[in-house]
């Protein structure tokens, strides 16, 4: 309950404060190619139920039917205004208004496509126990997981057999030891990455 009230607060109090940066934001995207502002995606939620995920459009229309992994930081589907929102984050701003809906937390695993939930074991899918989040342990550690894919000869095989497990492991350690202290240490240390090591 704790939780779910910072999450509205903090959502609410971003999202008020960064209104100027969002629209400047919309205006880039809209000028960087055809398309609208967001991009809608359907991804798995808590109790296994589907939800709308939002992010601003970092990749050109119909680009997600060549594949659902975004691989190497050159791919030719993703916009230069995109690049620049990847590297820093800054497209997953929106998902506060999934926060303040109450389809994802700050904190928590984050969220799949239904492509990739249906080949989860029985332990895996406990991370659908919670909501999924905007960041967590996985995120951090796999802050370059599209350059990881890149190396590999087959970027698909990778991320199931071994990119994938080992995030749902890191969210294990956030699931297993939930409390405020976590949430904030894991936000205070998403901010770090991004604003320090991203910079």
């Amino acid at each position: 309950m704790i939780i779910r009230t910072l999450d509205f607060c903090f959502s609410l109090l971003f999202i008020l404060l960064f209104i100027p940066i969002f629209i400047i934001l919309s205006f880039l995207i809209l000028l960087s190619s055809k398309g609208g502002v967001f991009y809608v995606q359907k991804r798995v939620g808590q109790h296994n139920i589907d939800f709308k995920l939002l992010k601003f459009r970092t990749m050109r229309v119909g680009a997600d039917q060549k594949g659902l992994l975004t691989v190497g930081d050159k791919d030719p589907r993703v916009t230069r205004i995109g690049q620049f929102l990847r590297k820093f984050k800054l497209d997953e701003l929106p998902q506060f208004i999934n926060v303040l809906k109450g389809d994802m937390s700050i904190v928590g695993p984050r969220p799949e496509v239904r492509k990739y939930v249906d080949q989860y074991t029985e332990q895996q899918k406990r991370v659908l126990t919670v909501k999924p989040g905007i960041t967590d342990y996985a995120s951090l550690l796999y802050i370059d997981e599209n350059e990881l894919l890149a190396k590999s000869s087959d970027p698909e095989k990778c991320y199931l057999e071994e990119v994938m497990p080992a995030k749902i492991k890191l969210n294990f350690k956030y699931i297993d030891n939930k409390s405020v202290r976590e949430y904030v240490k894991v936000i205070f240390l998403t901010a770090q990455s991004i604003f320090l090591n991203r910079a």
